[in-house]
């Protein structure tokens, strides 16, 4: 473990609140669609910045940790693609208007922050005190990558998610956006505006992705302090990631399998590291150089193979994928055995 200084923590916390804060006030100043020009200068704005934070950490707290941070932010920027997918779908569903998606996805990156926030602090807790959670991390990775591969051509039901049906119950949905409102009256009665049911599906989709996103990054660090960075750097950006992304998604119609490969190949290195560990010594353990030029290959390959794919049969179209099948899917499956 790398000891770091208390001005790191407060000097990198703040200056993670003050780009989100940025990034609130472009968003919110002037309620708008994002246009290519403006999504690619604040895309490359991000990485940049990203990108910079490693060279510092290389440069003042070791080789190391500035491999670990590159390596585990490229494992949470991948993850956070598919995360992109799941906010493209839930937009397309609820049908949300062009100068509310800024908005819809502040909240989603401000949501998966505050999350995975609390489950750094929680996984590195366990990580220290107790030798099997490296056990658990991998067996939950390759059993996440299984299922998506299993449901690698399924969309997540993100209309009929635990929460949004609660919350369907709880007050009637108006049809009407109402300016941006989250709450409403129609006819002397209150209702939801699709704007909170878009942010309570939202909200509980972070939850799903926060579980896989912190064994993941894990795997390649255990140092709080590069799992928390490496996660706030990988979503930070992520609004003007969307808008200059959004049509490139629909081609990635390998990604599902490459994300997958990449959690089976970390959880697979978490059991190796706990054998290691508990078990015997002679079990090797995979190095973080290693990690990272597998994570690259790995993605590398799925976007090459991805648009070689889509030129040659254009018709086909990406999915997000999903860890579970749908509700509507099951039951049909049920239906159909009981026939």
């Amino acid at each position: 473990m790398v000891d770091i200084p208390g001005w790191a923590w407060a000097a990198t916390i703040g200056l993670i609140v003050f780009l989100f804060v940025l990034d609130l006030l472009v968003a919110v100043r002037r309620p708008h669609a994002v246009g290519l020009r403006e999504a690619t200068f604040w895309s490359v704005f991000y990485i940049g910045v990203a990108v910079l934070f490693g060279v510092a950490v290389w440069a003042f707290i070791g080789h190391t940790a500035g491999t670990e941070y590159f390596a585990g932010w490229i494992v949470e920027k991948s993850l956070s693609v598919d995360n992109l997918f799941v906010f493209v779908i839930i937009l397309a569903r609820f049908s949300v208007p062009a100068e509310y998606q800024q908005k819809v996805l502040l909240f989603g990156i401000a949501a998966a922050l505050v999350l995975r926030t609390i489950l750094i602090a929680i996984g590195a807790a366990a990580v220290s005190l107790f030798s099997f959670t490296f056990l658990l991390f991998g067996l939950i990775l390759i059993w996440t990558a299984v299922q998506l591969i299993r449901h690698r051509n399924e969309e997540p039901d993100v209309e009929d998610s635990f929460l949004v049906r609660r919350a369907r119950k709880i007050l009637p949905v108006s049809t009407d956006f109402h300016g941006g409102k989250m709450l409403a009256h129609e006819d002397g009665q209150r209702v939801m505006t699709p704007l909170l049911l878009v942010f309570i599906a939202i909200g509980s989709t972070d939850i799903l992705f926060a579980l896989d996103s912190i064994p993941a990054v894990f795997g390649v660090t255990s140092e709080p302090f590069i799992v928390f960075s490496a996660n706030a750097f990988a979503l930070l950006g992520l609004r003007a990631l969307f808008f200059l992304i959004e049509g490139l998604l629909e081609r990635l119609v390998y990604l599902s399998i490459g994300l997958s490969l990449i959690l089976a190949f970390i959880g697979v290195k978490l059991i190796m590291l706990f054998l290691h560990e508990d078990v015997a010594h002679a079990v090797p353990k995979i190095p973080t150089p290693l990690s990272l030029a597998v994570i690259l290959v790995i993605l590398t390959i799925t976007t090459v193979a991805s648009l070689v794919r889509v030129r040659h049969h254009p018709e086909e179209k990406a999915h997000a994928g999903s860890i579970r099948m749908s509700r509507k899917k099951d039951k049909d499956r049920e239906e159909s055995r009981a026939r």
